[in-house]
């Protein structure tokens, strides 16, 4: 099975980082060139590249960090790859794969300077690539263990290398896809199933506004999205629109499993999690209606059936059990 366009979107070159920009994919495949660290920044906040998109984006972000600081002393070096490293969280503060990216690219980091601290860096950052795809690999095997052959999934969003890992691990299973449109940006239309297609499996798009309809038909086997983070105590804050898919999911019947690499420790609930709220006129920008946008919402445990971890399927109820089985 090929790998598809958007697995390798987010690349480090000699002059910067290119991004490929999800806001006119398909149509296009426009490469956003971005200089310096404010670039890949801006290119993040305006959601030129979204989902693990921004974890690939920051790593290479800080191997630019590292490049213009590489003539200062160690010490006012790291103050700048903080910095910017500081930077790069703030763009997007629900989703946690920002945080780990920067942590990555600096795991090594100790009192280097010049093209050794360059090198440190982008080593870093290379083994931050890597264990993310790793981790996504595996976190596809588990979820496709949970599906039966022949399955219809239902998703929502861009769940981006998991669902490539997904549907390279159920290959042999005969698994089709329904995705919904998800507005306002629509990557489940431009994104998820553009992808799907490209992979070659099964693949049928409905709007958001149908999910509930399609799951009260019966043929739904399992609601399976990503997570842009879940709590200790099992909540999982994803695209906005999950809620509602949950819910329905869970009036009819049809498991939920969220993948996610790994429940975050630094979250034990919800209230731990900032949701961004996006411009209202991302929605309408008319005289006398105002748009309300928050990006994500947040499902509670009880309309959770599983969430799936590069270490296993776990009752949301029993997250602890993720940091207690390795050491």
């Amino acid at each position: 099975m090929s790998t598809p366009v958007l697995a390798d979107s987010v690349r480090l070159t000699d002059d910067g980082v290119e991004i490929l920009d999800r806001r006119v994919f398909p149509e296009q495949r426009v490469w956003v060139h971005c200089g310096g660290v404010e670039d890949v920044a801006k290119a993040i906040e305006d959601m030129v590249t979204q989902s693990s998109g921004p974890y690939f984006a920051a790593l290479w972000a800080m191997v630019l960090a590292a490049r213009e600081a590489a003539h200062l002393e160690p010490a006012a070096a790291r103050a700048h790859l903080d910095a910017a490293g500081e930077r790069l969280i703030a763009t997007r503060r629900t989703n946690n794969h920002l945080r780990k990216a920067v942590a990555a690219a600096l795991s090594d980091v100790d009192g280097q300077a010049g093209e050794e601290l360059v090198a440190t860096v982008l080593a870093g950052a290379r083994a931050g690539d890597e264990r993310y795809r790793s981790r996504s690999a595996a976190l596809g095997r588990h979820t496709a263990d949970l599906l039966p052959d022949g399955a219809t999934v239902l998703t929502h969003c861009w769940a981006d290398l998991y669902l490539v890992e997904l549907v390279r691990a159920a290959a042999d299973k005969n698994v089709s896809y329904i995705c919904t449109e998800t507005r306002p940006y629509r990557q489940g239309a431009r994104l998820t199933a553009e992808t799907l297609a490209e992979m070659g499996v099964d693949t049928t798009l409905i709007t958001d506004g149908m999910g509930a309809a399609v799951l009260a038909e019966g043929t739904v086997d399992a609601l399976v999205t990503a997570a842009d983070r879940v709590t200790m105590d099992g909540h999982v804050i994803n695209k906005i629109g999950t809620l509602g898919l949950a819910v329905a999911a869970a009036a009819f019947d049809v498991p939920f499993h969220a993948m996610v690499q790994a429940p975050d420790r630094l979250a034990p609930t919800a209230a731990d999690v900032p949701i961004e709220y996006r411009d209202g006129r991302e929605i309408v920008d008319r005289p006398g209606i105002r748009g309300h946008y928050p990006a994500f919402d947040i499902t509670p445990p009880r309309f959770v059936t599983t969430v799936v971890t590069d270490r296993g399927p776990f009752d949301p109820r029993r997250l602890a059990g993720y940091y207690q089985e390795v050491p």
